[in-house]
């Protein structure tokens, strides 16, 4: 009997396909909202929330201003991140996009 269909092609693949995820923190225009998320395409998540394809906090609060972002291979080492820098206080997650970014430019610009 044959092995599974999903077993064969994972020994057939022995270079998998390396996936990018992102935790990215969005602001509003005066900087005063901020939200944070994790996706696997930036660009595209970011178009979802300047159109206001996704309802909820960022639609409400017209947050679309990309201010800070990591990139990882590992998706659960991004959602774990993403979860951590939630439950940080404002002045922590004000020091991490400045630190990076401080004049708060939104990052995607020219995307």
């Amino acid at each position: 009997m044959p092995p599974p269909l999903s077993f064969r092609s994972e020994a057939r693949n022995l270079n998998p396909i390396m996936h990018n995820y992102y935790v990215y923190i969005l602001t509003n225009w005066n900087n005063k909202v901020l939200y944070v998320g994790v996706t696997n395409d930036l660009e595209r998540r970011l178009q979802e929330h300047r159109m206001k394809l996704v309802p909820g906090f960022t639609e409400k609060y017209n947050v679309n201003k990309l201010v800070y972002f990591e990139e990882t291979q590992d998706i659960v080492a991004a959602v774990e991140r993403e979860k951590e820098i939630k439950k940080w206080r404002r002045e922590k997650k004000d020091a991490l996009v400045a630190g990076s970014n401080p004049e708060w430019k939104d990052l995607s610009e020219g995307w």
